[in-house]
């Protein structure tokens, strides 16, 4: 992983001097509007950057997707339309399976923390290496949190698993989202986050499966919702990913440079992500929304009923099943004392 081979580096960049050629452009694209938590901490990298590499890399950091929604965005890193995103996980199992991990039944209602010691250990780096063989790009270094995500009620009312039979559930993407939604009784339906205020206006969903931090900065409480069951769906990340073709460009100090600026701010973009969620989940409930909680005796069994569908939406995402071995034995090893 790329951490592994530039965190210690301690490389310098040069000085600009008469001659020497222009900077590179490096124009990074992001989804969520500028108050959100990922926005902040890829604008707190794009400055640091712009810093540490002044005069070899003209950094520019567009959110809102202003250049490209994150569904379309890795094929505009392959064509070399723009240098570099940070899309959500759930983005990007259609394109390499081994993503869908981190949302399989197995991972519902587990422990956040339990979920960051497999993603930063071997697991999450065979993923990383699977994610930059298929897509062509590079994985910059540790993904970086947004939160568990949870179940909304639009205008309806979830107190439980039960309640989410027959709602037409908006989700931001992932395959695995919507097959396992599917397999609670739902109706599960993509919808990008540019056009869910639309969709909840025309009544179109019932509900959402989003993060309290998603919904406090779109403040959705005034477009319908009015609960929220806060039973850990999935814990979303976004990957840090450069165009292979932007960094074949790269000399090696300013690759490690990069790789250094980023993993510099990863500790403080996971806190950040972890406070704003709780400071989200304040506002909810200061804004009238009523959260359910489930004891973790419900959660887990949730999760149990859960796992009987696992195969078949293992076999439809196409995820490698010594993958889903290993990571089966990786949680049981967690769970022991």
């Amino acid at each position: 992983m790329l951490r592994r081979v530039f965190l210690a580096a301690g490389l310098a960049l040069a000085w600009t001097c008469p001659g020497q050629a222009e900077p590179l452009l490096l124009r990074i694209s992001t989804e969520n509007s500028p108050d959100h938590v990922q926005t902040r901490a890829v604008a707190r990298f794009a400055d640091a950057l712009a810093q540490r590499a002044a005069g070899r890399l003209s950094v520019s950091h567009h959110s809102g997707a202003a250049l490209f929604r994150d569904a379309d965005v890795v094929k505009a890193l392959r064509q070399g339309r723009i240098e570099m995103a940070v899309p959500g996980t759930w983005h990007l199992d259609r394109l390499e399976p081994s993503v869908g991990l981190y949302l399989l039944p197995a991972f519902h209602g587990r422990d956040a923390a339990i979920q960051t010691r497999l993603q930063d250990g071997p697991l999450g780096d065979e993923i990383n290496a699977r994610l930059q063989a298929t897509l062509g790009v590079t994985v910059l270094g540790r993904w970086i949190d947004l939160g568990f995500a949870h179940l909304y009620g639009v205008r309806r009312v979830i107190r439980d698993a039960e309640d989410v039979r027959g709602m037409r559930i908006r989700v931001a993407g992932g395959e695995a989202n919507l097959r396992r939604l599917a397999a609670m009784g739902a109706e599960p339906r993509i919808v990008p986050w540019p056009d869910l205020p639309q969709a909840m206006a025309a009544g179109t969903i019932d509900g959402i499966l989003t993060t309290h931090e998603t919904v406090a900065s779109g403040r959705l409480w005034e477009k319908g919702i009015g609960s929220a069951y806060e039973d850990h769906q999935y814990f979303p990340r976004y990957v840090p990913l450069v165009s292979g073709q932007f960094w074949r460009r790269l000399p090696d100090d300013l690759k490690a440079v990069m790789a250094e600026v980023w993993e510099a701010g990863v500790d403080s973009a996971r806190a950040d992500a972890a406070r704003a969620q709780d400071a989200a989940r304040a506002a909810l409930l200061a804004n009238g929304i009523v959260v359910t909680r489930p004891e973790p005796p419900r959660l887990a069994a949730q999760r149990q009923a859960l796992m009987a569908d696992q195969p078949a939406i293992v076999a439809a995402l196409g995820i490698e099943p010594g993958l889903v071995a290993e990571a089966m034995a990786a949680l049981a090893g967690e769970s022991r004392p």
